[in-house]
């Protein structure tokens, strides 16, 4: 391919990503901004340049998938020799298998499921039915040490470690670092290795062996590492060990779809990219080529009304913060939509609905239905498949492949093969409040027990139908109704997704749901930090669409046999303030507009009052009153008590003493998001604590 053609279609930025002859390289792309068209042409230049030779490229990615479509891009610029490319797991697990055969070695064998060896682990003397074990899934303790593994935290570690990192394993840390202590041992008795241990042996074989350490450097002298914002500590130590003291490398990344600290990534890698590297250079890629501009306003306002910001500036020099808005380049599109329905199976019947009603206008394809967490996604099954719309689950098994499911019926099984459905249905509701009892690690507690909530659901909805139904007869049901025809195994499906999983992925129409507080943020995330990671998960929930974008969320949602009240997510308040500025005409920086006329009313309120003075005119009764609610509110949701309302608000409340939602509304300091969370308890309190009221 003619070297001009690799560079046509660019924009400016893109370009300069391209041929910058500058090493180190950071490439800032942000969503829709053309990432992987820009890194395969940058190498495929560097290859026609002669700057780079192909077989000495190592691409790193983070997917077998995003592997492969990077080689077929090259094969598509004319690159003809073949570039390794590969996950960070592949091309270590290759260079060891080389190293192991070249000294003579016996390989251990790789161990490709944690939780198998850690079930006889768990079984062992302290952990076994009358200990520890017997309320913990293997599936929590893999993933707490696949965290500490790639911090590089060792089982004598742990303790301090997951202190200092706020951690909240399923077990006490002690416990915790005794399992790790177990798996470690079993592991070598057995002459086994895991994933992560593919990047720490390939590592220290990098640092220590010289002969080998030399032969791969050799081997890979330009370095290409994609989605950089998900670089956890053990991959940083191995690729500075494929890089040694070169300095050719180039990195692609998003500081606001970092989203994975909770599994060991650190963005400060990338946002500290010119601290470590202090001769790279920066570009940013701004310009978004797939939402439409009104869905880039609510993902810009989502981003925008963090504060004070989504990473310390001293983390790097001020290029790698992430501050750069994201540009349209799109036609314009149908406004998004904030929806609140009265119940969460409300929610998912009135999505399905709006799915089924696009039937014939696009590939059912090009639709998804993205949640915080796998057990939301249930619903949405059994609306979408009620509705008759073909869907697929991503980033999972299907219901009936879930670890917890599948324990659960081969337990009744086992122990109950010929009971009447009813009579297992305690045992069924048992097994769901074990799970809801577990800490929750990385949210898969949590989970598990949306799905056998999920489970004694569709128990009850067959009995309806069939009261004499017995156990088996239920399994067959379930298998039945979950594989069958109305559940189209289809390419052309609607997608069901998590907002993690949805990552790198587009569709032309998303529905964003569940938005409630203690599902976004969840209700674990309580630093700074975590929350932090948590807007930007909405982030990249926003811009996976392209034409169409619905937020929606419920007011009550059921847990197994309780139905609990649930408030908006705090999110929803920018993205509702930039929708309604676009409903009047505007560009989506209504957020900024609604935060500055609150202020301005605020202003307003305590106009010719000296300051400190704010509130004299308020019914001391009143203020008491509501401030006692906001200090019960605020315990009750773990927030801070300005969260709820600030002060000022509060003194405007006791002032005006409003009757109604609307008059509330008049108040500076009182939103549609906050009215319709607080409202009736407010009035309530204002009325109460007025004489004759």
């Amino acid at each position: 391919m003619v070297d001009e053609e690799l560079l046509a279609g660019l924009n400016p930025a893109q370009r300069e990503a391209v041929v910058s002859d500058a090493a180190p390289l950071c490439i800032l792309a942000g969503a829709g901004s053309g990432k992987t068209r820009v890194l395969t042409r940058r190498i495929a230049w560097r290859v026609a340049q002669g700057t780079a030779l192909a077989p000495h490229v190592l691409a790193l990615t983070f997917t077998r998938r995003a592997a492969a479509e990077l080689g077929s891009r090259l094969s598509g610029l004319g690159v003809r020799e073949q570039v390794a490319a590969g996950t960070f797991h592949a091309v270590a697990y290759g260079q060891l298998r080389r190293l192991w055969a070249d000294r003579g070695e016996r390989p251990p064998a790789l161990l490709d499921r944690k939780v198998r060896l850690l079930s006889d682990v768990m079984a062992g003397p302290g952990l076994g039915p009358s200990g520890t074990g017997s309320r913990v899934q293997p599936a929590d303790i893999a993933g707490e040490i696949e965290w500490a593994k790639a911090r590089m935290v060792t089982p004598s570690g742990y303790e301090a470690a997951a202190t200092a990192a706020g951690r909240r394993p399923p077990v006490p840390m002690s416990a915790m670092a005794d399992l790790f202590e177990r798996y470690e041992q079993a592991k070598a008795r057995r002459h086994l290795v895991d994933f992560d241990d593919l990047l720490s042996l390939c590592a220290a074989a990098l640092e220590h062996d010289r002969t080998f350490g030399a032969a791969q450097r050799w081997r890979f002298r330009h370095l290409f590492v994609d989605e950089f914002q998900d670089v956890n500590p053990l991959q940083f130590r191995l690729l500075e060990g494929w890089r040694g003291d070169h300095c050719d490398l180039c990195v692609v990344g998003d500081p606001n779809q970092a989203i994975y600290a909770w599994n060991g990534a650190d963005p400060r890698y990338l946002t500290g990219f010119r601290l470590r590297f202090p001769s790279a250079a920066v570009v940013h890629l701004d310009d978004n080529y797939r939402s439409s501009p009104q869905i880039l306003a609510v993902a810009n306002a989502v981003l925008d009304s963090s504060a004070p910001g989504l990473f310390d500036a001293q983390e790097g020099t001020g290029d790698e913060h992430a501050a750069h808005r994201l540009q349209a380049h799109q036609s314009p599109g149908p406004r998004p939509t904030v929806r609140a329905w009265p119940t969460d199976r409300e929610e998912a019947v009135e999505v399905a609905r709006a799915i089924r009603r696009r039937a014939g206008r696009s590939p059912w394809s090009r639709m998804a239905v993205l949640t915080r967490t796998h057990a939301q996604l249930l619903l949405f099954e059994e609306a979408l498949r009620a509705a008759k719309v073909p869907y697929r689950l991503r980033g999972q098994g299907a219901f009936l492949d879930q670890p917890e499911v599948r324990s659960a019926l081969s337990e009744l099984r086992r122990r109950l093969p010929d009971t009447l459905l009813a009579e297992v249905l305690p045992d069924l509701r048992e097994m769901a409040e074990e799970a809801e009892a577990i800490s929750p690690s990385g949210g898969t507690a949590g989970e598990r027990r949306g799905h056998l909530d999920g489970l004694h659901r569709m128990a009850l909805e067959h009995l309806a139908t069939d009261p004499a139904a017995s156990l088996s007869g239920f399994m067959g049901w379930l298998r039945a109704a979950l594989r069958g025809d109305d559940a189209v195994d289809s390419t052309d499906a609607v997608a069901l997704t998590t907002f993690h999983a949805a990552k790198g992925l587009e569709w032309d129409v998303v529905f964003v749901a569940g938005l409630e507080h203690g599902l976004l943020p969840i209700s674990w995330a309580e630093a700074p930090e975590a929350l932090a990671e948590e807007r930007r998960l909405l982030y990249v929930a926003v811009t996976r669409a392209r034409v169409e974008l619905h937020a929606s969320w419920a007011k009550k949602r059921a847990f197994g046999a309780r139905t609990i009240n649930r408030q908006p997510s705090p999110y929803l308040e920018a993205i509702e303030a930039a929708v309604r500025d676009l409903a009047e005409g505007g560009t989506g920086d209504g957020w900024r507009r609604w935060v500055d006329d609150g202020r301005a009313r605020l202003e307003a309120a305590q106009a010719g009052r000296p300051r400190g003075m704010a509130g004299a005119k308020a019914d001391p009764a009143v203020l008491e009153a509501l401030k006692t609610w906001r200090a019960r509110t605020a315990r009750a949701t773990g927030v801070p008590a300005f969260v709820v309302f600030h002060d000022t608000t509060l003194a405007a409340m006791a002032e005006a003493k409003p009757r109604d939602r609307t008059a509330l509304l008049s108040l500076p300091g009182v939103g549609p998001v906050k009215a319709g969370r607080y409202g009736d308890a407010v009035l309530e309190v204002v009325a109460s604590s007025t004489p004759g009221g």
